[in-house]
């Protein structure tokens, strides 16, 4: 299993599952990362956090505890 944290500067993913409960999971969805998009990872800070990505046209910024539930191929 690997996850968008595990991702390098540069790499396109795509989505395969997404781990996590309740309101955390619902926010990762209500971002536009679900199932299947298309995730390109931008920058990742110089201590790992936060992770930039575009996914579905625009950038986001993601906190590697929350990369780290997104499950990516």
């Amino acid at each position: 299993m690997r996850t968008l944290k595990e991702a390098v500067c540069g790499e396109r993913v795509t989505v395969k599952k997404l781990s996590g409960e309740g309101p955390v999971k619902r926010r990762i969805m209500d971002m536009g990362i679900t199932k299947g998009t298309s995730v390109f990872v931008r920058k990742v800070a110089p201590l790992g956090d936060p992770i930039e990505v575009t996914v579905r046209g625009y950038e986001l910024s993601l906190r590697k505890t929350d990369a780290g539930m997104i499950e990516v191929e």
